[in-house]
């Protein structure tokens, strides 16, 4: 009974053996400048996390912003960050790749302005000043972004841009013709400069000359002149080009029905009130202002 009790005292409870330590970073690895040494892959996935999602800084002149990683949509390799810093030796320092997306990366900082052509004043075009803009070079910026996102940086990224110039200005707004009923006179400008006035001839008190904003239309060389719609021209023949056409050498027709700028064989009613309600130049003229003007010129008639 007693070697028995022996025995089984000898014998004893066999305990479990021990859980091996948790794997640790070697001492001192650093990633994308968040210092991860001694810990578990599990904190240093976490804390490497809340390091990345700090907003980056931006400027531009006098301007700052901030932005999240989140809001730009960049991804970051966390894991495979951790995974390549369990193999690091101490003190060694790792990169963090990260991605960013080309499309959050805003494009423009201002739209240009291009002159627009608003209206009269005292007869005289009035026109808008234009502004250039600018756009971000966006594959610029996402290297900046990516740089400052590896590099574990939240300095200010200046941001950067690329001038647009507006398509018009006013310097080179292009033809523009007003037309006085009152003093017979045809002004063309270039811009808000004059660059010539003529003396014309407009619809008689009958037939007048429509005012109001119109363009340019239609443009012929030699052309046939047609009979309008109209009873002073009922039972007339259509007139093929050459020395007796109605329309001289030169026809711009304007966007108002019917009625035009052309040439006139009828040198003596140039000056007065004495068209059936298109505008009359001598023939010269007609042609020079032909070769200065072009489809979808604005023209003015007050």
């Amino acid at each position: 009974m007693v070697l028995l009790l022996v025995a089984s005292a000898a014998v004893g409870v066999v305990a479990p053996p021990a859980s091996p330590p948790p794997a640790r970073l070697a001492a001192g690895v650093i990633v994308s400048g968040v210092a991860v040494g001694g810990l578990t892959p599990e904190r240093a996935r976490a804390r490497i996390r809340a390091a990345v999602a700090r907003p980056l800084r931006f400027r531009f002149g006098a301007r700052s912003w901030k932005a999240t990683p989140e809001q730009l949509q960049v991804s970051f390799a966390v894991d495979e960050a951790v995974t390549a810093a369990l193999a690091a030796a101490p003190g060694e320092r790792l990169s963090l790749e990260s991605r960013v997306t080309e499309a959050r990366v805003s494009r423009y900082v201002g739209r240009p302005v291009s002159s627009r052509l608003v209206g009269l004043i005292a007869e005289r075009p009035l026109i808008t000043r234009s502004k250039a803009g600018l756009a971000v070079r966006r594959q610029a910026m996402v290297e900046a972004i990516a740089s400052a996102m590896s590099a574990g940086s939240r300095r200010p990224i200046t941001l950067a841009v690329r001038v647009l110039r507006p398509t018009v200005d006013r310097a080179d707004f292009g033809s523009i013709v007003v037309i006085n009923r009152g003093t017979n006179t045809l002004r063309l400008y270039r811009g808000v400069r004059q660059m010539h006035l003529f003396r014309v001839a407009t619809g008689s008190a009958r037939y007048p000359t429509p005012t109001g904003t119109f363009r340019i239309v239609d443009m012929q060389r030699y052309p046939w002149w047609y009979p309008p719609p109209s009873d002073w021209a009922r039972g007339l023949k259509p007139v093929p080009p050459g020395p007796g056409n109605p329309l001289g050498t030169r026809w711009m027709g304007l966007s108002a029905g019917n009625v035009g700028i052309h040439g006139t064989p009828d040198a003596a009613s140039v000056g007065y009130s004495a068209s059936h309600g298109c505008i009359r130049m001598y023939l010269s003229e007609a042609t020079w202002l032909f070769d200065r003007v072009r489809v979808g010129t604005p023209v003015y008639i007050v």
